[in-house]
């Protein structure tokens, strides 16, 4: 754990940036020592401002937590949303497969990672960022990826299946994968982030395919 005293000011950017500056900051911090233990103080030092000044742009720290949320995925979401529902002319496979390439690669960055081990490891002490989180991230996100198989049902790309079902299974999946990429575990294996996104990815849609039409073999002749 890298201590606050080894930390420098990183940033040095005029005042209409310093809310960006103070959230970057705010990652680093809660990820070094957690949102219970993290300090204003701290946030302040690393972002090269005044305790004062964090103040003029978020009451607490669980306001600069939301606001992390909010940038890191919950923009990425409705981008999302809208670039996927607005586009018909994706087969609903093409549609699933950039959602979860997108929420994989998500997954995968280095301040989406503090923020999850913050979400499992943390946010049950908070309970109303628990409900923020749960609301803002997981039903949206689950929403969207029901809407996507859905569709693929519909049109008979894919079996008849719970889409709700369906989509918590895969996108547990990834996050199981997810964590594991972060250890060398993987790299053990010989496996990139490549590899296993496939992997997920081929026995996810091999699970959602179609049955194949059973064919009754003719009768003999005489």
């Amino acid at each position: 754990m890298t201590g606050i005293g080894e930390h420098e000011p990183k940033w040095r950017r005029l005042p209409g940036e310093r809310p960006q500056q103070i959230l970057d900051a705010a990652i680093e911090v809660f990820g070094d020592h957690g949102l219970a233990d993290a300090r204003l103080e701290d946030i302040a030092k690393l972002a090269g401002v005044s305790k004062g000044t964090i103040y003029l742009y978020f009451p607490n720290k669980e306001a600069l937590f939301k606001e992390m949320i909010r940038q890191t995925v919950v923009d990425q979401i409705e981008r999302t949303e809208r670039d996927l529902c607005n586009d018909r002319g994706m087969s609903a496979t093409e549609q699933v497969r950039i959602f979860m390439r997108w929420w994989w690669d998500l997954m995968r960055r280095s301040d989406y990672q503090r923020i999850y081990r913050l979400v499992i490891g943390e946010l049950q002490r908070f309970p109303e960022l628990v409900e923020f989180f749960w609301d803002e991230v997981i039903v949206r996100r689950q929403l969207l990826l029901d809407r996507l198989i859905q569709r693929g049902v519909d049109t008979g790309e894919f079996r008849p299946v719970d889409p709700t079902t369906a989509g918590r299974i895969v996108t547990s999946m990834f996050s199981a994968h997810s964590l594991w990429s972060c250890t060398h575990f993987y790299e053990k294996q010989q496996l990139t982030d490549e590899i296993v996104f496939e992997q997920v990815m081929d026995y996810f849609f091999h699970s959602l395919a179609p049955a194949a039409p059973m064919v009754t073999a003719a009768p003999n002749r005489p």
